[in-house]
């Protein structure tokens, strides 16, 4: 009988490694995603970029941003790819999240919620409706997935409850997010010079909202301290490296938990008089947390597309001949004679990559892809 040729062998290697990887022996074969979503201008680009030790310059999310990062764990080993999407335009886009969220990707997905703690206003309108878009979205893609490999779906949810011990009094009590999540909390410098009461509603609302969903929490700022215990975080989801044991509860300084080492006897009851607490009538843990922080810091009624610019009239993006056309067709469909003829037009999805200076276009791990929507109208 013929030996085996090396095409076989190695083939054979690489199935056996599959089959083992699914065995939850915790080694994971693919190309992960994580997908940064959150407050506007809260700093998710910077997260990235420093992740990826890209000294340039943070530029605007305009919608949907995609790039991508590759790491070797040793020596002559081949690199991993990480997909790095970010969401802009804070909850104004929330259509967008079905993009990147797929039952191809899902297996391999991690969510980061960055949310901007100097507007405490903002926060919990923000947290909530990115985490209940996002998490409507993944069980859907979690239910379709399922009725072609259930095997996967049952894999999935194993690695998110293996975050927490066993033996964890709130086991019976949490409800884990569907994928990894991370909740960051920005401008932490601004926030430290919070008055006391405030930043202890804060810190314990999201330490509850972390503990519940399973995932971990931590404040970070433009100090480079911070910014390199985020980046192992990031790059411990987008690359598979070892997970910190660190942990800092203590409101005076930056917050620092990993998934599964909090508990609700630490955090406490919600900070509110025990005699207010009756007075608030809540169906579940999370609405009462919702009413009291919210009792604080009441959220702004505003128009959450008003902020939002028009990316073709972004200079950042500007190009004379495709900027002359356009003036000319914004004057012709201007024209009476062209409304009149013009009922509806739909949505026109526009994609653009960006180009390094001098106009050439490298497939680099410095080329990014931006997705935008824009409305054309008469």
């Amino acid at each position: 009988m013929p030996s085996e040729t090396l095409w076989e062998i190695a083939k054979a290697e690489v199935e056996k490694k599959g089959i083992n990887g699914s065995e939850g022996d915790g080694v994971e074969f693919g190309e992960k995603s994580v997908f940064f979503i959150g407050s506007k201008n809260a700093g998710k680009t910077t997260i990235i970029l420093r992740c990826l030790d890209r000294d340039e310059p943070p530029k605007s999310t305009l919608a949907l941003e995609y790039t991508y990062g590759r790491r070797a764990k040793g020596h002559n080993t081949p690199k991993d790819i990480a997909h790095f999407w970010e969401l802009g335009g804070g909850i104004s886009l929330l259509d967008l999240i079905s993009i990147p969220i797929t039952s191809d990707t899902l297996r391999m997905f991690s969510l980061v919620l960055v949310l901007d703690l100097s507007k405490p206003n903002d926060l919990w309108p923000t947290m909530e409706n990115l985490l209940q878009a996002t998490k409507s979205h993944v069980d859907k893609v979690i239910m379709k997935l399922g009725k072609m490999n259930s095997k996967a779906v049952s894999e999935m949810r194993q690695k998110i409850w293996n975050n927490m011990q066993k033996d964890h009094p709130d086991r019976e009590i949490i409800d884990p997010f569907p994928v990894p999540l991370v909740i960051i909390g920005s401008k932490y410098d601004i926030f430290q010079d919070f008055e006391s009461e405030k930043r202890k509603v804060i810190c314990k609302t999201l330490r509850f909202v972390a503990h519940y969903y399973g995932a971990s929490l931590m404040f970070t700022s433009k100090s480079e301290a911070l910014l390199l215990k985020i980046r192992g975080v990031i790059n411990q989801l987008a690359f598979g490296i070892d997970k910190s044991k660190s942990i800092c509860v203590d409101q005076n300084k930056p917050l620092f938990i990993t998934a599964g080492l909090d508990s609700f006897s630490q955090i406490g009851s919600p900070p509110i008089p025990e005699n207010d607490i009756g007075k608030l009538h809540a169906h579940s843990p999370m609405e009462l947390w919702k009413k009291v922080y919210e009792k604080l810091f009441p959220p702004k009624s505003i128009n959450t597309l008003k902020d939002i610019k028009d990316p073709a009239r972004d200079p950042q993006y500007a190009e004379s001949e495709v900027d002359e056309m356009r003036i000319q067709k914004d004057q012709l469909i201007s024209s009476p004679e062209t409304c009149s003829q013009i009922r509806f037009c739909p949505p026109v999805l526009i994609t653009s990559i960006c180009r390094k200076p001098g106009g050439k276009q490298e497939e680099t791990e410095d080329t990014h892809m931006v997705m935008s929507f824009v409305s054309r109208r008469p």
